[in-house]
């Protein structure tokens, strides 16, 4: 009795995590229906837009930066010791400005965004729930969707492209300052190799990656914030599962994008 009762009860977790997983997953679903809906349909709120995509984009950029500089670099020292093993010291530059452009820039740049304004999005509508401002603007007639949740995912999909062309440029550079300045390559050498072999698939698929990481991290800040429990805790919460799910959405659809546009 005591084994049956035991076993019943395991079987009982499992549906009950089951069910609350594909209760969130329809969720979800459900609310990125609707925020594609109310894109393309009326009023826009420009003015929401605009301040979304200085705080997204402008703000992202140091944070950004930093983040390719420093790992451009450190691909340049490691790609080098790598080589050097086969006498392959050559192929640092076009390593580097391919696994920036391709990996690298948008992946980090997604990631980092996502921890910046994911969290921050996510404890913004936490809070405006708790606080019941979400519940005043359908008392005002106006349906936040359109005026909370769709300024700040198309901002976060329009900007993200901007930002992983620029850190792209940053951490290709970062690789020029350690290969020239440490590891002793001639520049125009080093800029002229770049060149040679990268191509512009290499850049248009990191910014189709970047305004699809850009949509992913806009929209799981929003769904977070939006569906926020109540009290201190439940905003706490919404943070850290914005963050989280966003991370980890980025990581999985980085694979699914490059087997898609770079198939074996």
């Amino acid at each position: 009795m005591i084994i049956l009762n035991f076993f019943q009860g395991f079987l009982a977790s499992i549906g009950r995590s089951t069910l609350s997983l594909l209760a969130s997953i329809g969720r979800l679903t459900i609310f990125t229906g609707a925020t594609l809906s109310h894109t393309v349909r009326g009023p826009f709120y420009f003015r929401e837009m605009a301040l979304q995509l200085l705080r997204i984009g402008y703000f992202s950029l140091p944070v950004v930066g930093l983040t390719t500089l420093f790992t451009g670099g450190a691909l340049a020292l490691q790609i080098y010791a790598g080589g050097a093993r086969f006498n392959a010291e050559s192929v640092v530059p076009s390593i580097v400005a391919i696994g920036m452009v391709r990996e690298l820039g948008p992946v980090l740049a997604g990631l980092m965004v996502a921890g910046r304004v994911a969290s921050a999005i996510a404890a913004e509508l936490g809070t405006m729930r708790v606080t019941e401002q979400i519940d005043a603007l359908t008392t005002l007639s106006t349906n936040p969707m359109k005026y909370l949740v769709v300024p700040r995912v198309v901002a976060a999909t329009l900007v993200m492209p901007l930002l992983v062309l620029i850190g792209n440029v940053i951490g290709v550079m970062g690789g020029y300052l350690v290969g020239v300045a440490r590891l002793g390559f001639n520049s125009a050498t080093y800029i002229q190799n770049t060149i040679d072999f990268l191509v512009i698939d290499d850049v248009t698929s990191g910014l189709v990656k970047a305004a699809v990481f850009g949509f992913i991290l806009g929209l799981m800040g929003c769904y977070h914030g939006f569906y926020s429990g109540r009290g201190a805790q439940g905003v706490g919460q919404a943070t850290t599962n914005a963050v989280v799910s966003a991370s980890i959405l980025i990581l999985s659809v980085n694979y699914l994008l490059t087997e898609l546009l770079f198939p074996a």
